[in-house]
């Protein structure tokens, strides 16, 4: 099995990201929850552009990624997991829930450290909220990520099917919770005690700092449940609330150039979690 997820693991990863970004481009026509904002032409081309900037990147910067690492350390025995050896689903389901608690850990320190939000931010500073924010991430922060994702794999030692797991679920649970689809409201409360829906996620991508700071899981919701960083719904309501930050409000700053550029532009203003007003 591991063999064989290694050896087609771009494919399987790409094959979900198209899969997934098909589908819920098509939701968003069909039943959108939002209004657009602004010309959804040029958010889509910049952000689509950014991730193939940031694919690029990532494959140019680190010769082994996260799958690749993972093979590593199985090979070498590094790891609590490789080390206690657990049944093996056990560890596969352990290793997709540890990465998960790690990244909205990430998250969050993305969002209380000034110079990280200073990146975080390009995907706050969207106008609009759709499928293409789910991809949308400054690359200092995309290689910022993935060596913190290579630490993790090397302490935890996940076997590499964990890995890819993980891998394909960040990726379609992020483009899904920012999908600008309309689920029926009984639904969602019901969806929101075992994965994040787009209601749930929206919150986080509000003007108002204290709803920004909130709702950082991916993946999982328990996390914002258990450490007290979980709103239900927005002030303003999810028709009328505003989405972005306080700056960044003008169309031009949609541009690709102005969004490799954005982390030198103005101040971290009131967003950091531990700033003040």
């Amino acid at each position: 099995m591991s063999d064989f997820v290694m050896a087609n693991e771009v494919s399987i990863r790409l094959g979900f990201f198209f899969g997934v970004l098909v589908l819920f481009a098509f939701w968003e026509v069909i039943a959108p929850r939002r209004r657009l904002t602004v010309s959804k032409t040029i958010r889509w081309v910049n952000n689509l552009a950014l991730v193939f900037l940031n694919s690029l990147l990532l494959r140019a910067v680190f010769p082994v990624v996260a799958v690749g690492m993972a093979a590593l350390v199985a090979k070498e025995g590094w790891g609590l997991l490789n080390n206690f050896s657990p049944p093996y689903w056990i560890s596969v389901l352990a290793a997709v829930v540890a990465l998960d608690f790690a990244i909205y850990l990430q998250h969050v320190m993305v969002h209380a450290v000034p110079l990280f939000w200073r990146l975080h931010r390009m995907h706050h500073a969207d106008l609009d909220f759709d499928v293409t924010t789910g991809a949308r991430f400054h690359p200092v922060e995309i290689l910022l990520s993935m060596g913190i994702k290579l630490g993790v794999v090397v302490v935890l030692g996940p076997p590499v099917v964990a890995v890819v797991i993980f891998e394909v679920l960040l990726n379609g649970s992020s483009m899904f919770n920012h999908s600008n689809i309309r689920l029926p409201l009984g639904l969602d409360r019901v969806l929101r005690w075992f994965v994040v829906t787009p209601d749930m996620h929206r919150v986080h991508h509000s003007v108002i700092p204290r709803e920004t700071n909130s709702n950082f899981g991916f993946n999982l919701p328990w996390w914002d449940r258990l450490f007290g960083t979980y709103r239900a719904q927005p002030e303003a309501g999810h028709e009328a609330m505003t989405i972005g930050i306080s700056q960044f409000r003008e169309p031009k700053y949609l541009r690709l150039d102005r969004l490799l550029l954005q982390p030198l532009l103005g101040k971290p203003s009131g967003y950091p979690i531990n700033a003040r007003e």
